[in-house]
């Protein structure tokens, strides 16, 4: 097996997709200190920043009666947005729109915040070019594995619809529900680049290479994982996106109770916090208790790949946690905010390598034992 060579095809489209996983993930943090430091309305519009490609730095700058004027652009947005909505059956979801209660309140310009949330916006764009990148490389693929080729296009038109939403979550004055579609999608898309690059790595044509070399291969491979390590595995990934999934609700929830607060009483906010804080906690003890059951079968199995996964994804486990310790006991300190959203993250992207790997190892079995079973019928 160690013959196999990894061709310029393969390592181009390796290199660009590593880079685009690298980059959604330095977006998610940016976007973590966008929500820490309070910047999500830096910007009143979209694309543009107050009407300009390069946003102003002071006040002066910008019309007297600026508030008036991006908060009727946005309502009216709005208006459009929620009669689409009602057309198409999410009528409760198009009247939240109207009812959240910030909708017509606008936030004074702040030149720190306005241009925090400019350099999200243009790290957003900067994604938007490296995904296009992964679907030209991923070119040669039509011919190789088309699927490869699929992941990337179908990465890159939801990088798209992410941008969209993006618009969505500045219109709406950071309504939840369009905040938490907007963080969900953006792990979805991180694993649609991970399995593209994990293909394009290990597809038809390096199980080509393992079947051929059967009786070296037998030898590595100390044990086959069965398909209810793999349903844990599975489980064990969904319950951290569940959990990501309450982490931005808790994360809305001290929004709505540090405005109420008049953003003073820091160390009050924990304990106004209500179910969802609780239950993302317990879950927490959930998560680390699956993947440690979940790590120790896949220790048992032998291969080195996955015992540096099972090390990893423990390790963000407890870094995580003591990020959330730290977040509840110390008053929600801005600077462990982001910290907290980006470890959960690369703790969803872990995992999503060692359900591929699994699946990866059983297949890569299956192979191998047929090819066996079809040279002893040959013989």
């Amino acid at each position: 097996m160690e013959n196999f060579q990894i061709s310029p095809v393969i390592r181009r489209f390796r290199l660009v997709g590593i880079l685009t996983v690298v980059s959604v993930y330095l977006l998610i943090l940016v976007g973590g200190v966008v929500r820490s430091t309070g910047s999500g309305m830096g910007c009143p519009d979209w694309p543009k920043c107050f009407g300009r490609w390069i946003p102003p730095t002071e006040a002066s700058q910008l019309p007297v009666n600026y508030k008036e004027i991006y908060t009727a652009q946005r309502v009216a947005k709005n208006q459009k947005l929620a009669r689409t909505l009602e057309r198409m059956g999410f009528a409760q979801v198009a009247g939240s729109i109207f009812a959240h209660p910030t909708q017509y309140i606008e936030t004074d310009f702040n030149a720190v915040k306005t241009w925090i949330e400019y350099v999200n916006r243009l790290l957003g764009a900067l994604i938007g070019i490296f995904v296009f990148l992964t679907v030209v490389f991923a070119l040669p693929y039509w011919s190789r594995d088309r699927a490869v080729f699929w992941l990337a296009l179908a990465s890159f038109l939801l990088t798209g619809v992410q941008g969209y939403l993006g618009s969505l979550v500045v219109s709406t004055n950071l309504l939840p529900v369009m905040v938490t579609i907007h963080m969900a999608l953006a792990l979805v898309i991180v694993a649609l680049l991970l399995y593209a690059v994990d293909r394009a790595r290990w597809g038809r044509a390096r199980r080509s290479q393992v079947a051929a070399d059967v009786s070296g291969t037998v030898a590595v491979i100390t044990s086959q994982p069965g398909l209810g390590l793999y349903v844990w595995l599975w489980a064990a990934l969904l319950l951290t996106f569940w959990q990501i999934m309450l982490g931005t609700e808790v994360r809305e929830r001290v929004d709505v109770v540090s405005a109420a607060a008049g953003y003073m009483g820091r160390e009050t906010w924990v304990a106004q916090l209500g179910s969802t804080f609780s239950v993302h906690r317990t879950v927490s003890a959930l998560v680390l208790l699956l993947n440690c059951y979940v790590g120790y079968e896949l220790w048992q199995l032998g291969y080195a790949g996955l015992r540096q996964l099972v090390v990893a994804i423990l390790g963000i486990i407890v870094l995580e946690i003591l990020a959330g310790v730290v977040l509840a006991s110390f008053a929600l300190p801005a600077s462990v905010q982001p910290v907290h959203l980006m470890l959960a993250t690369v703790l969803f992207g872990a995992q999503f390598l060692a359900v591929l790997a699994v699946a990866r190892a059983r297949k890569t079995r299956e192979t191998i034992v047929s090819t066996d079973a079809a040279r002893s019928v040959v013989a």
